[in-house]
């Protein structure tokens, strides 16, 4: 197993885990996804949602990888900064901080 000290260490051999477009995506939807079920659990005080987040999140993640990507999803080897660079992937993606084109920069 790989060992980083530190999430900028950590951060560009994630995005090397990222290169298919359709894993992007996926990661996307599937992070996007959470944000708008967090927000209508506690808009609407239906907590059992909650229990929902790690299949909408992971399960969209992990179909990009084993069925595009074809690696295993970081999440195994390195849970936390893992989660992590999902949202800052996603950050980057909409700020257009990735260095390669995303299914965001299609948009214009």
């Amino acid at each position: 197993m790989q060992r980083f000290n530190s999430f900028a260490e950590f951060y560009p051999f994630y995005l090397q885990e990222h290169k298919d477009p359709v894993c992007r995506r996926l990661h996307y939807i599937g992070s996007s996804l959470v944000i708008v079920v967090v927000f209508y659990a506690l808009l609407t005080a239906s907590y059992q949602w909650f229990w929902s987040l790690p299949i909408i999140g992971y399960g969209f993640a992990w179909v990009g990888h084993f069925r595009f990507e074809k690696n295993k999803p970081a999440t195994f080897q390195h849970p936390f900064y893992s989660f992590l660079g999902d949202w800052v992937m996603l950050k980057d993606a909409i700020l257009s901080t990735l260095g390669y084109p995303t299914p965001l920069d299609q948009l214009d």
